[in-house]
């Protein structure tokens, strides 16, 4: 059976929608023939062969409001007739593209987030969005909660999917990769993510300013130098470490190294947060924001972290000085959070619940 994936990047592009996907491609690769279409940085289009999947990168002339448009990802997407196309949503070049003309007899879409900004997107763009999602014969959400938004709710067909990670990964006790760590004081706290609006970054910062202990970010993006600028501001530039270009192995070895890890998003993008399955992987609790995602419903407030309200610093920090000062509960919500982990979110369970899908869409055969 042949199935196209299309996403908006792929590996090693960062990013937990990425990491998804690869671990959907891939896992399915030596079952189907599995394609994968996404956008490049680059201008120029470029085709490889990874872990068994084709994966073309389209190239990229303009990127907008977070949106790369690819003159050749039309040609791309029709290029060839496929059994099951799976669109990764939110994806709007090529979302219009496929509502023009779909290359198979099926179509899954999996709605990894709502569409928030700009603020004419869910007006516009929405209304194709919609449209695939009434044509599509399954709409995947990764959490309960996203099944009951208004982005989906004209599909014929919600299933819940929850991402999975590699737990044999995040066990991994190599830490050589952040040796330089040990100058860094603890208790610390850590924030795994991009760089951006959503994830409410600055609200942590002022959170840390009325905390004590030292606050590790990982991460790059487009708000990098105006958070650096904010942390000095705050009299915190020398409890605050920014580090970038990190590998998969380092990542896995900063979680153990600190004692929380922190998701402080603000708005409704952040659908699931898969940053908060790796730290609980790592046996290390979670601080995150009551959003009306999948969020809290990965974190579950006081069995594997704590939950606040989105945006409010005062209480972050409260929840940040619990914590910090009392390593027992810490001890005990990463205990429960490895077993949630291990019970909901391992990666073969995701592969295999998502082959089911696929299957009883195409009737198991081309």
């Amino acid at each position: 059976m042949r199935v196209l994936h299309v996403g908006k990047f792929y590996p090693p592009v960062r990013g937990g929608m990425e990491t998804v996907l690869a671990s959907l491609c891939e896992g399915t690769a030596k079952r189907w023939q599995v394609r994968v279409v996404v956008a490049d940085q680059g201008p120029r289009t470029r085709r490889e062969r990874r872990a068994g999947v084709d994966v073309v990168r389209v190239g990229t002339v303009l990127r907008a409001l977070s949106v790369s448009l690819s003159p050749a990802l039309a040609r791309e997407l029709w290029r060839e007739h496929v059994d099951c196309v799976v669109l990764h949503e939110p994806n709007p070049p090529a979302g219009v593209v496929l509502a023009l003309r779909t290359p198979a007899p099926r179509l899954i879409v999996w709605h990894h987030s709502d569409i928030v900004r700009p603020a004419w997107a869910p007006v516009t763009y929405g209304r194709v969005q919609r449209a695939l999602h009434r044509r599509a014969d399954c709409v995947i959400v990764a959490a309960p909660p996203m099944a009951r938004s208004a982005a989906v709710a004209a599909a014929r067909r919600v299933e819940v999917v929850p991402y999975g990670i590699d737990l044999a990964g995040a066990s991994d006790e190599n830490d050589r990769a952040l040796a330089g760590l040990a100058a860094v004081p603890r208790p610390r706290v850590l924030f795994v993510g991009r760089l951006v609006y959503y994830k409410g970054l600055s609200v942590l910062l002022e959170a840390m300013a009325r905390v004590d202990g030292a606050l590790v970010i990982a991460g790059q993006g487009p708000l990098s130098g105006e958070l650096r600028a904010r942390a000095a501001a705050l009299g915190l530039a020398g409890r605050v470490t920014f580090l970038e270009g990190l590998s998969d192995e380092a990542i896995r070895a900063l979680y153990r190294a600190c004692d929380v890890c922190v998701l402080p998003s603000t708005e409704r993008t952040e659908a699931f947060g898969l940053v908060q399955v790796e730290a609980m992987a790592a046996g290390i609790p979670v601080i995150s924001t009551d959003l009306p995602t999948g969020v809290p419903w990965v974190n579950v407030s006081g069995e594997t972290g704590l939950v606040v309200p989105a945006g409010d610093a005062d209480a972050l920090a409260a929840a940040l000085r619990r914590l910090l000062a009392d390593p027992v509960l810490r001890a005990r919500l990463g205990q429960v959070g490895r077993r949630r982990a291990e019970q909901h979110f391992a990666e073969p369970a995701m592969i295999e619940r998502f082959v089911e899908i696929v299957e009883s869409v195409t009737g198991g055969h081309r």
